[in-house]
């Protein structure tokens, strides 16, 4: 029968015996450049595909979310029309659609993917700020039916998002595609393990030894990676220096959880504190109180933020109408949704922040550093400012990322010199300074070049000698039959 050799055609592989470059072009510098292309290209897109995976299966668990509300607002919509107070009944179906809080969590972020730090950490949180932009919609257009209007306004942003979920499944589903084209190293896998039964006659009977071709396979797969991947939890002090409480907020976190009645009237002579950023900027106190032992104080803080939180989702009168239900006698859900909801957020903190105490307390002595070196021998780190006056795209846009950096950095990148770089980078931490590192490289301000060395001092002489001597080794051992390396 003929064979299909088409399969073969989806191999990306390399020839280098077939690779014509000019004289004055090193081949072998061409072929490593070349690689460096296809691995670079190649990472581009799974760093992508990653992405769109993320965007996706947020945007759908938010969408779950966001169809809930609005089939818990239309079944209360002959309801609203008939009662004087559509604000409480509201209240009912926000909290009837919050859903289970074991599923409230984000899903964690790929690696290498960077998000804005301000964007919520919960669906909860989300949807307080979607509802937020609801009433700032309903304040500027005013409907006379204002039920009616924030249903209408709820179903443009669950329009939006299955938009948003449409272009991402598209976009994801031609990056796969494109990378299923080509079969590389990566796709290496073992498909299965043959076996036979070997029959040996005994006294005792017939006795069946089942012999593996692979007698070192484990099934159960123990040993074969030491390393398992684990959810990166999110760490709290990241996003610290970005978010700070008012003193007035401040104030409002000193009411205790108890008494509702001065929280009451605080927030009704104070109540610019009623936004997302005060709400942030108290869970900031909560952990830092947790972080130094004081638990009450940190369970405090939790339940004046998350106070301000639903009283800001309520819409117009949401502060008239959580104290209500929050003091009404006897128990009721908002009751129960509202205490559960602080008691799992200062469970969070709390584990978190005694986490990141133990690791404090076994970090070893001395100072971990990121510092820039040429590792090729021969090569300099040479630093390129983009110009402030160019036309190009790129360039423009390179020229943007350079303006975020600190005075410290510009000025040090302005001299040319990687040890004044360097310098800067000691006095940062490694997380700033592996930050920068990237941004170094979208902006293209680093680049390797060639060392130019003088013939006519004794210290140029030595380095020229020692590049000969190197050259001379490397041209025996391909004299040996040594192969260059593969692209792959």
């Amino acid at each position: 029968m003929p064979v299909d050799y088409s399969k073969w055609d989806a191999l990306e592989l390399s020839d280098d015996s077939d690779i014509e470059v000019h004289p004055n072009v090193d081949k072998k510098s061409f072929i490593r450049a070349k690689q460096s292309q296809i691995h670079q290209e190649r990472q581009q897109r799974k760093t992508r595909m990653e992405a769109l995976k993320y965007e996706v299966a947020l945007h759908e668990a938010l969408l779950k979310r966001i169809s809930a509300l609005l089939a818990a607002l239309r079944v209360r919509a002959n309801e609203a029309a008939a009662t004087a107070n559509p604000g409480q009944l509201a209240f009912q179906a926000v909290m009837e659609s919050a859903g289970d809080q074991k599923d409230d969590k984000l899903p964690p972020v790929p690696e290498g993917l960077r998000v804005d730090p301000n964007q919520p950490t919960s669906y909860s949180g989300m949807m307080a700020g979607l509802l937020d932009q609801v009433n700032k919609a309903m304040a500027d257009t005013k409907p006379e039916d204002r039920y009616a209007g924030m249903l209408k306004e709820i179903e443009v942003h669950e329009t939006q998002v299955k938009t948003l979920i449409k272009e991402s499944g598209e976009e994801l589903a031609k990056l796969e595609k494109e990378e299923g084209k080509k079969i590389t190293s990566e796709g290496i896998h073992t498909g299965f393990d043959s076996s036979f039964v070997s029959k040996a006659s005994a006294t005792g009977g017939d006795s069946t030894k089942v012999e593996l071709l692979n007698p070192n396979f484990n099934p159960s797969g123990e040993g074969s990676s030491s390393s398992s991947s684990k959810d990166a939890s999110a760490n709290k002090t990241d996003d610290d220096d970005d978010l700070e409480a008012s003193p007035a907020a401040r104030k409002f976190a000193d009411i205790k959880p108890t008494d509702y009645s001065a929280s009451l009237d605080y927030l009704s002579k104070n109540p610019q504190i009623l936004t997302e950023r005060e709400t942030d900027g108290l869970l900031v106190l909560a952990f830092d109180a947790a972080l130094e032992g004081k638990e009450d104080r940190s369970r405090q803080c939790v339940h004046q933020a998350l106070l301000l939180q639903y009283c800001r989702s309520l819409g117009r009168d949401g502060v008239a109408l959580f104290f209500k239900r929050i003091t009404a006698s006897g128990g009721n859900n908002a009751k129960e949704v509202f205490y559960k909801d602080v008691q799992d957020t200062y469970a969070r903190i709390r584990t978190r922040a005694r986490e990141i105490v133990a690791e404090r307390a076994n970090e070893p002595e001395g100072v971990e550093q990121i510092q820039l070196h040429a590792v090729e021998p021969g090569t300099v780190i040479a630093i390129s400012v983009p110009a402030a006056d160019s036309e190009d795209p790129e360039v423009q846009e390179a020229r943007e990322i350079y303006e975020h950096f600190s005075d410290e950095m510009r000025a040090a990148l302005e001299t040319g010199e990687l040890d004044k770089v360097n310098e800067v980078l000691g006095s940062l931490s490694v997380e700033e300074a592996e930050e920068y590192v990237n941004l170094f490289g979208e902006a293209n301000i680093l680049s390797l070049e060639e060392q130019i060395i003088d013939g006519t001092t004794e210290e140029g002489k030595q380095q020229i000698k020692a590049l000969e001597a190197k050259a001379a080794a490397e041209r025996a051992a391909e004299a040996e039959g040594e192969p260059a390396g593969d692209p792959e």
